[in-house]
């Protein structure tokens, strides 16, 4: 059995039909479902490029192949193809096929009514929220409020009638996405003991899709002496819409410095807020402060930046559960967040500051920089809490969804070819 992954991510293709990525979405990734499943069937948008992107990593490969769809942007990209959308969907998933929705996604709630209308079982992985994602200022469109609302009543129904539900927080999504509790009809159906179990239960369970091996963990908390040179502090994420918090981050940088913090900022992260983002820098006179890295290639690459900073930062108005905070936990590295998602989950209420607040954050960066003691006890407390997240104990939780989503299926399918044969029959 193989399994079709419907997700909102955009790769890039090259002519020779390669798929390629300059995210954490590489081949690796998505052949974990293969620890359950046959072959993997990736349904994302893809754009045709006349060379290898530079940093890029292959996606398709052994067991992983990719279906495309129009590389659309935005809401009204969608509608042009929609047409074309629903017909590759359709057609992507075969009768024996597992099926994955990975929310929130406009693929998944174009999707989820074809599976539901077949009264057909799949799964549903919540990587966030959409109620927090066009929450003001964190996604400039004239249509946010509308999607406020959409996005969030349309992923609370794909949640209700999966048949599993895996979330990346430990509870913080499941209260606002909550699994459904419903059974399989299995009337005018000969089934076993085990077939009523398969059909009645919902799996329910929880999983960052944060990859960390052993080499991923520093191996011991930090203690630095005195300080010597600017405090160095780094921050990681998508620019291309606001919601990474990057223009407070930089307002709080700017605060700090005029109080007298000696410090600098790395970016890592690329998108298309980062020519205005770079013009905010120069207009508050951060040039030789903050310095964009752009999208760097590979974990070892982005491990180094981790490792010669003293502070991670992230600003985010809305998040799941932010991976690249918890690689940076991994490397011992102090850490100050947003009160949002499932941060508050990672960190302790110390930690945290209200989301789109510069003052506040501006505040508890200087806070946390003051205090050696404070440093070294962040550290260790990060790095005892990233072992939660560790591959060899994600990965059970990973495999007991993935197998309960089989099963569901594999008893559908069985009951549907009963229900066939007792028709015929009469």
């Amino acid at each position: 059995m193989k399994v079709v992954v419907i997700l909102e991510r955009r790769f890039e293709q090259t002519a020779d039909g390669a798929v390629w990525t300059r995210g954490d979405a590489a081949h690796a990734f998505w052949a974990r479902y293969l620890s359950v499943f046959e072959g993997v069937k990736l349904v994302a948008r893809t754009r045709l490029v006349g060379r290898v992107p530079a940093g890029a990593s292959r996606v398709d490969g052994v067991g992983v192949e990719v279906i495309s769809l129009p590389h659309y942007v935005g809401p009204w990209g969608y509608l042009r193809h929609w047409s074309r959308i629903r017909r590759i969907l359709a057609g992507a998933i075969a009768a024996t096929d597992a099926v994955i929705l990975r929310v929130p996604s406009q693929l998944a709630t174009t999707a989820a009514p074809m599976l539901r209308t077949q009264k057909r079982p799949y799964g549903v992985e919540v990587l966030g929220d959409p109620y927090e994602v066009f929450a003001p200022r964190a996604v400039r469109h004239p249509l946010s409020r509308f999607f406020r609302w959409w996005f969030p009543r349309n992923m609370r129904r794909q949640c209700a009638a999966a048949c599993a539900v895996a979330y990346v927080t430990k509870e913080t999504l499941q209260k606002r996405y909550p699994s459904g509790d419903h059974s399989i009809a299995v009337s005018d159906v000969e089934v076993t003991a085990q077939d009523f179990v398969a059909a009645e239960r919902v799996l329910s369970t929880h999983y960052s899709s944060v990859e960390l091996p052993p080499s991923a963990f520093a191996s011991s908390a930090r203690a630095r002496g005195d300080q010597a040179g600017p405090w160095v502090l780094v921050s990681v994420g998508s620019l291309e819409q606001p919601y990474k918090g990057a223009d407070v981050l930089i307002d709080a940088i700017e605060l700090c410095v005029r109080r007298g913090v000696d410090l600098e900022l790395l970016l890592i992260g690329d998108g298309r807020f980062r020519g205005q983002l770079e013009g905010r820098v120069t207009s508050l006179g951060l040039d030789g402060r903050v310095r964009f890295l752009g999208q760097v290639p590979g974990a070892n690459a982005v491990r180094q930046h981790l490792d010669r900073a003293d502070l991670f930062v992230l600003a985010s108005r809305t998040e799941g559960l932010p991976r690249a905070m918890v690689e940076a936990m991994a490397r011992a590295l102090p850490c100050i967040g947003t009160r949002v998602g499932g941060v508050p989950e990672l960190l302790e209420e110390e930690d945290l500051v209200p989301p789109g607040d510069a003052p506040r954050l501006a505040a508890k960066i200087e806070e946390v920089l003051g205090s050696q003691n404070r440093l070294e006890r962040m550290s260790k407390r990060n790095l005892a809490r990233a072992a939660e997240y560790r591959d060899d104990l994600l990965a059970p939780r990973r495999n007991d969804f993935y197998r309960h989503v089989r099963e569901s299926l594999q008893f559908w399918l069985s009951t549907s070819r009963r229900r066939q044969t007792v028709g015929s029959s009469n």
